[in-house]
């Protein structure tokens, strides 16, 4: 991999405008680049693909990559409400672009197995087969680090590809992930006690340690809550432990209903009898402490200077957890110094081959 990154943003609906106003933040340096990353704000999805051309006519960069997001980020700076764009060009090589059109896509026929090291990739959530294809994509390639997050958007999904399509997954995938160093944070704090799933259907837990599943609940998330449990949405989640992780790392789901009647709980995955399971918290202190926490892990292992970095994050964290001034940006900012930087803000966030969400997955190229 070569020194090579950077970055441009522009705003506006005017296409030709914000074209030339990011080739002139990529003129001065001028530009070997070989492969680009591009994110827009939902309202110009439906102008992607002439962003698109006229930027693939105006610079000699070979392949492109990207989506749209109902938020973009770059270096210190979040954008929502605006047509706005934001791109960086790499010198990278030993990579290779893919796209997986549906479900039931022959993955020997779009994939290069010798590329299954470190995957950058984008996901509809849209597409009915999201689901399924995610999982074939991770069964396929077990041994392939994947980060990425899924197109957020209340009109079009699409992503690139060098042009605009709208498959289920795309993305690019490295031969050798030397130098790259990649870490998440969940924005959550973890209630002390750990449970058992001792009975469930679906995504229905009925009981926890072998008792009702709401009363549990209430125990833990204390009196107050507990008499008014409408106060828990947006608060308080479920959290399902990663099997073998060294790291405590769990996946944070929605809490989606109760049946007050039957003490059940409902969450926004399907669980398996003997599964852990415990609550989380999720406020400001707890993110900005876990986004500390990450940020140390990063520089910590850092091998040398960090030259581009890519950050997807979930829509629910930016403005809506840490403020209006680009809190969230800023704290990687801080933590990184001036490193071109972008990414988008996404409507679920993949790291290795789980899909998270409430979750800021920060990958730093050294």
């Amino acid at each position: 991999m070569h020194d090579q990154f950077i970055i441009a943003s522009a705003t506006g609906n005017d296409v030709e405008t914000l074209v030339e106003d990011l080739l002139a933040a990529f003129a001065p340096a001028g530009t070997q680049a070989t492969l680009g990353f591009l994110y827009v704000t939902d309202m110009l999805a439906s102008s992607l693909d002439e962003i698109l051309r006229q930027l693939q006519q105006k610079l000699d960069v070979r392949d492109w990559v990207g989506t749209v997001g109902l938020g973009i980020c770059y270096t210190g700076k979040e954008v929502y409400d605006q047509a706005a764009a934001v791109a960086m060009l790499t010198q990278l090589d030993g990579y290779t672009l893919f796209d997986i059109a549906d479900a039931n896509a022959d993955l020997d026929t779009v994939i290069d197995r010798a590329a299954l090291n470190f995957g950058i990739i984008h996901g509809n959530p849209n597409q009915v087969g999201f689901p399924q294809t995610f999982q074939q994509l991770c069964n396929f390639s077990q041994n392939t680090f994947f980060v990425g997050g899924l197109s957020s958007s209340q009109h079009a999904t699409p992503q690139i590809l060098n042009k605009v399509i709208e498959p289920v997954i795309s993305g690019v995938l490295f031969k050798d992930n030397a130098g790259i160093v990649v870490n998440h944070t969940q924005g959550c704090s973890a209630m002390e006690n750990k449970h058992q799933i001792t009975k469930c259907q679906n995504n229905l837990i009925l009981e926890l340690d072998h008792r009702p599943a709401l009363d549990v609940f209430k125990e833990d998330v204390g009196e107050v809550l507990a008499k008014d449990l409408e106060k828990v949405n947006g608060y308080i989640f479920a959290g399902l432990p990663v099997p073998h992780s060294d790291t405590n790392d769990y996946l944070v789901r929605n809490i989606i209903g109760f049946d007050l009647n039957n003490s059940v709980i409902a969450i926004g995955d399907y669980v398996e009898e003997g599964s852990p399971l415990m609550f989380c918290r999720r406020d400001g202190n707890s993110a900005i402490e876990d986004m500390q926490r990450m940020l140390e892990n990063i520089k910590s292992r850092l091998s040398g200077q960090p030259r581009g970095a890519l950050y997807f994050s979930c829509l629910a964290r930016g403005r809506n957890q840490f403020g209006d001034d680009s809190a969230e940006l800023k704290m990687i900012q801080q933590a990184l110094g001036e490193v071109p930087l972008v990414g988008f803000f996404a409507n679920g966030e993949i790291l290795h081959n789980r899909l998270y969400g409430y979750t800021g997955v920060l990958t730093v190229f050294t």
